[in-house]
């Protein structure tokens, strides 16, 4: 009966050294806080999204979360960046259309979503929630990540001639978002009246945003058909 190579299991497993070991167990325990902080951001806002409650729901001392994020904008750069992988994967899931017009008007109605089912993520990346917050480097290399599908649904019309003009796709891409970001900050804060109010203004935004960018091609087109 042949005996386990016990020895060359051995040789083929990779060795963790003790500071790979420890940096692995460091970022497991900053995740664990990160969730822990999203949760009460989800369930009760930025504004009760503090070091010690923080803490208290990990069952620790406030020195760990420090020493894992310095300070509470360290923290709250962290929920950014969870935030825009958020958003980045509503955005991947919603409805494609070879019609890029309509495909823009899907993406606008997932960016809505995102602001009602995620509200606080919401009022932490884009509304100033945390005051002394600001977001870095890092942070807004997310925010360009997560708007990548936007972005590349205005090259693919500019590519194809359906948006007229010579404006950048980025400067495009800016001119959307605050527009959409003007509508759901609004509504945020009481100024739209209901949910369903809010809507109807967003959607009529985002229907005056589109055909501002695709009818005067359409209509350039057309009258060389002529």
């Amino acid at each position: 009966m042949n005996e386990p190579n016990n020895f060359a299991d051995a040789s083929n497993r990779k060795l963790t050294t003790y500071q790979e070991a420890r940096l692995q167990n460091t970022a497991s325990l900053r995740q664990l806080v990160v969730d822990a902080a999203a949760f009460i951001l989800q369930e009760e806002g930025p504004e009760a999204v503090t070091v010690r409650k923080v803490a208290q729901k990990m069952g620790c001392s406030t020195k760990i979360i420090y020493s894992l994020f310095a300070n509470k904008e360290g923290l709250a750069q962290q929920l950014y960046l969870e935030g825009c992988k958020i958003l980045s994967s509503e955005f991947e899931s919603a409805s494609q259309s070879e019609d890029l017009q309509q495909y823009l008007i899907n993406l606008a109605e997932v960016y809505w979503e995102f602001g009602q089912r995620y509200t606080s993520y919401y009022k932490l990346m884009f509304g100033g929630a945390f005051a002394d917050f600001k977001p870095d480097e890092q942070s807004m290399k997310g925010t360009v990540t997560a708007m990548r599908r936007l972005l590349s649904v205005i090259v693919s019309a500019q590519e194809q001639g359906l948006i007229a003009g010579d404006s950048n796709a980025e400067f495009i891409v800016g001119t959307i978002w605050s527009s959409l970001h003007g509508v759901i900050h609004l509504h945020i804060g009481g100024h739209l009246g209901s949910v369903a109010a809010s809507h109807a203004v967003y959607k009529g935004t985002v229907a005056l945003l589109a055909s501002s960018l695709f009818a005067p091609a359409a209509a350039a087109k057309h009258l060389k058909q002529e």
